[in-house]
């Protein structure tokens, strides 16, 4: 990856944090951080990489339990000084563990002074949700003005995604600046009803990026680059649920990038942080030393 010449963190992830409720019939409530950008820069930090995320925190419970648990992963926590609610999401339990999200977020970051990063991650509803999302879509274009490599995860939830062919054009400017892409086969459905997934995935390579990765559930994952695809199963796991799933495989491929591996190595990789994540419950990524007996014959 592309480095300025100093930087003060390895990865800036800007994005949105959200209390994640998680609700499962005949249990009580149970509140944990999550929101997709704040896992991927937790996931990052775990796995031992230098990582800042700027962000918005109410001073209320939920924030100061989100802060917390990112501060306690080595998470450099930034935000924006503004005074707001911290974002909920109910979140949903069926009996096979699969998620459904009912969301209460107002996302209007203001521009601030970036820290120098070597790569600088934007996802979610960050990328879509105004007025909060051409700051942070800018910051993005300043970033790698400045010299940071880019990626990319829509991680598309409809209920707040807005007028879907607006939410579209953001999702494509996003996708167009950035040097990696990464979506659910879910994601690419959602947005371009109809069409093919490999077919979507194809396109999005032709506006830019070097790299577009989607993410299959327990089928796996694919990358498409231009010089062809390559295709990696989803390691064998009892599914406990499968919250922050996506955001491990991407903390996972970020980190593993990072150093001399390949596409396919990281994306075997990144496989396997998140089949760890899915055999317990909640947004709960691998440390490094996890990561690295799991990936052990």
């Amino acid at each position: 990856m592309a480095e300025p010449t100093t930087a003060d963190v390895d990865f800036l992830v800007i994005g949105e944090c959200v209390a994640d409720i998680v609700r499962t019939p005949g249990r009580p409530d149970r509140p944990h951080a999550g929101g997709s950008p704040a896992n991927v820069a937790y996931g990052l930090a775990l796995l031992g990489r230098r990582t800042a995320l700027l962000t918005q925190l109410g001073d209320d419970p939920y924030g100061m339990l989100i802060r917390s648990h990112l501060e306690s992963g080595g998470v450099d926590v930034r935000t924006d000084g503004r005074t707001v609610s911290t974002p909920t999401a109910i979140v949903t339990l069926d009996a096979e563990g699969r998620a459904s999200y009912e969301f209460a977020i107002d996302w209007s970051l203001a521009p601030v002074a970036l820290p120098r990063a070597r790569h600088v991650h934007l996802g979610s509803l960050a990328s879509v949700q105004e007025p909060g999302a051409a700051v942070a879509r800018r910051l993005l274009r300043e970033a790698r003005t400045a010299g940071s490599t880019v990626s990319y995860d829509p991680n598309v939830r409809p209920a707040l995604f807005g007028d879907r062919l607006s939410g579209v054009a953001a999702v494509e400017h996003c996708v167009a600046l950035s040097d990696l892409v990464k979506a659910s086969d879910e994601d690419l459905a959602w947005l371009y009803p109809g069409i093919p997934v490999r077919d979507s995935a194809a396109r999005w390579l032709t506006l830019g990026p070097a790299a577009v990765v989607v993410t299959r559930g327990g089928d796996g994952a694919f990358a498409l680059t231009a010089t062809g695809e390559t295709t990696v199963l989803a390691p064998t796991t009892a599914v406990v649920d499968t919250v922050g799933a996506g955001d491990s495989f991407m903390s996972a491929l970020l980190a593993t990038l990072d150093g001399p591996d390949t596409l396919p190595a990281a994306l075997r990789t990144a496989a396997t942080a998140a089949a760890v994540t899915v055999s317990r419950a909640g947004a709960n990524p691998p440390t490094a030393r996890e990561l690295a007996a799991a990936r052990r014959p």
